[in-house]
């Protein structure tokens, strides 16, 4: 059957020449994408993808962000080249791909909305960011710009998440140990991400806009009777001298209401219960088929084969196939 994979990885060649040349960190993780042949490789990616009848992918550019790379003098330029790049790669093979999601200079507001508004002309789907810009929250309103622009340009909003062995689980220690930024870190920093919007009010200023989260929406499935009856008591947990400073929030009505207006992903890595707990608590129509391809242990084709099993292991209706594995993804990038 038709799928359209939303978030699925690449690295273009000339970007990542460009920004190893400007970073002074020499990521870990970004030397592991480079040994990815998936990754960079297009020919390779291309047989890897001929191997799923009807599949389709709307591509980004792999982590780490480009504010991680450079100074917000020198983002633009780098973001602006991968752009480039991954437009010409999709662009020269529409067989395979839908499209693509632009990166953005995070570190520099008012060039990442230029960047959105090229990139929009250029055939952008959609825009990725991260879960947190250097560290700080992505919920103040010195981003709101980007956001407004993003609903303006019915571009959806993918949020990555971001942290590594630097971010320890103990204030008492220097680095992360058992790879638990991963299997833990990640998904949290994508809840608290969702968390902060939706209390910060993002869907109250911009009602239209479309936020895609990774991982079947993280942590947020599992918390509805948390957000549904927890939250009925909210403020209540917090001193009272704090409380303006600490719970003041610009949503409106029933919480739980708000927080099912994120989008979430299927990528799971192959659990079937995570993707069955996603559409139950977002519904079929904010679901979106996802891979996170090229990261699994087969180099290219295993995400894909994992998730697409999992989907059929759901008992579906068709209709909510159809709806997960592409029918969503034409409706919110338009394609």
């Amino acid at each position: 059957m038709k799928s359209i994979d939303v978030f699925c990885h690449l690295m273009p060649k000339k970007y990542a020449e460009m920004a190893m040349n400007q970073s002074p960190n020499k990521s870990h993780m970004f030397v592991r994408a480079l040994n990815m042949q998936a990754m960079s490789d297009m020919d390779y990616r291309m047989e890897v993808m001929k191997r799923f009848l009807g599949y389709k992918q709307i591509p980004n550019i792999v982590s780490p962000p480009v504010e991680a790379l450079a100074g917000p003098d020198q983002s633009p330029k780098i973001a602006a080249l991968g752009n480039d790049e991954i437009k010409e790669i999709t662009e020269k093979h529409p067989e395979y791909y839908e499209g693509f999601i632009a990166g953005i200079p995070f570190n520099n507001v008012p060039a990442s909305v230029d960047e959105i508004k090229r990139c929009k002309a250029m055939g952008a789907k959609g825009v990725q960011i991260y879960t947190s810009m250097n560290g700080e929250a992505i919920d103040q309103e010195k981003f709101w710009p980007i956001y407004e622009t993003c609903e303006k340009l019915e571009l959806p909003l993918l949020i990555h998440p971001v942290g590594g062995q630097m971010i320890p689980e103990y204030s008492g220690e220097e680095r992360s140990k058992y790879e638990l930024w991963f299997l833990i870190g990640w998904p949290y920093q994508t809840t608290v991400a969702m968390c902060r919007l939706a209390f910060a009010g993002i869907f109250e200023d911009f009602p239209n806009l479309k936020i895609v989260t990774h991982h079947v929406g993280a942590m947020i499935p599992m918390l509805e009777g948390r957000i549904e009856n927890g939250l009925k008591m909210y403020g209540g947990r917090t001193a009272p001298e704090l409380k303006e400073a600490l719970t003041k929030t610009r949503m409106k009505g029933n919480p739980l209401d708000t927080f099912k207006k994120f989008y979430a992903d299927t990528a799971s890595f192959g659990s079937a219960s995570a993707i069955r707990a996603g559409i139950d608590f977002f519904g079929k129509d904010h679901i979106l088929f996802a891979s996170d391809m090229p990261f699994d242990p087969e180099k290219g084709p295993g995400y894909i084969e994992r998730t697409l099993n999992c989907i059929d292991e759901l008992q579906l209706t068709q209709e909510e196939k159809e709806a997960i594995l592409y029918g969503n993804a034409q409706r919110i990038f338009h394609v």
